[in-house]
């Protein structure tokens, strides 16, 4: 009896917490909706400013530079694309002239695998929705495509069975504590339970860029690659110790690594002291930081262990 009495309290609690956490949240979600007919999205936001300031997700907005915001007690603002980041998928928009009721961002590196997480969105045009689970997994890297059809890595994500649906793109994923620590961004589709959040410490270093450039600032070197596998024999012969490496295909004209001395066929194994084992790796490594900052690159060529200087460029478009 002492255990079936634990086993409702545990529940009770549960269902306190879960209902707890989206009282507090709902009023700071918004349902988006962007431009006009087929060619518009839709999706949802969360305010993380008093003075109008939201997240989203940037495939939310991609249809268009402006949107609708609508919120659970009827208001509706106009809103605002200040700025959008592929490669992270995450965006920031403004509501025209609004005081809103922003949630407090936590601290996604303090999760741990099976905490309680809220999802709160508006799947397929149900205002207002609330899902919870747990945490699945962390620091996953998701492979998406950006407008030129390239396969790009969006990094530091956070993997939750909290069911997510269409429309669930760009709400906030919550913790037990009523603040948020990702951004709602993706579900495999045809799998149960698998859900993608960006952590929010990615979003706020998103949000500070936008409002300081009016984008995300990245360095590039200028190649295309893919990532090979390294060869047990050459491991022992050059003492690399990593699976894999990332081969350049490709150096484009007039670019920083052209200028260094990178070449096609070279294996890129290390940036400075971050070691390289695939492409996702070399776009985590060159951030703002980067740019006219001369980094040394650790190459594999002609079998040989190999370092050239290079001084990446901000990467644009």
């Amino acid at each position: 009896m002492a255990e079936a009495i634990s086993e409702k309290e545990a529940l009770d609690a549960y269902s306190t917490t879960v209902s707890t956490v989206a009282e507090r949240v709902l009023p700071s979600v918004a349902s988006l909706r962007v431009g006009r007919g087929p060619r518009g999205g839709a999706g949802s936001a969360v305010v993380i400013t008093p003075d109008g300031f939201l997240v989203t997700s940037a495939h939310v907005v991609a249809a268009g530079r402006s949107a609708t915001a609508s919120f659970l007690d009827g208001t509706e603002y106009d809103v605002d694309v200040v700025g959008a980041d592929a490669l992270s998928d995450l965006a920031i928009a403004r509501a025209r002239g609004a005081t809103l009721q922003p949630v407090k961002i936590g601290n996604a590196d303090a999760l741990r695998v099976g905490q309680l997480v809220v999802a709160v969105g508006n799947p397929m045009g149900f205002s207002g929705s609330v899902t919870s689970g747990v945490v699945s997994g962390l620091g996953r890297s998701l492979a998406t495509a950006d407008g030129n059809g390239h396969r790009r890595f969006i990094e530091d994500v956070i993997q939750t069975d909290a069911a997510l649906n269409p429309g669930n793109s760009g709400g906030p994923l919550v913790n037990s504590r009523a603040e948020v620590i990702g951004v709602n961004t993706a579900v495999i589709m045809g799998a149960q339970g698998i859900c993608f959040s960006v952590a929010a410490n990615t979003a706020q270093h998103v949000l500070t860029q936008v409002l300081q450039h009016g984008r995300v600032r990245r360095a590039r070197l200028g190649v295309a690659g893919d990532q090979v596998a390294l060869p047990q024999r050459l491991k022992s012969r050059t003492g690399l110790t990593q699976a894999s490496g990332v081969r350049v295909v490709e150096v484009q004209p007039g670019s920083p690594a052209q200028a260094g001395g990178l070449e096609p066929g070279d294996v890129i194994v290390a940036l400075d002291k971050d070691v390289v084992t695939g492409i996702d790796d070399i776009a985590r490594v060159l951030d703002g930081a980067r740019i006219d900052k001369r980094v040394c690159v650790r190459i594999l060529r002609d079998g040989r262990v190999e370092t050239i200087d290079i001084v990446p460029t901000e990467r644009l478009g």
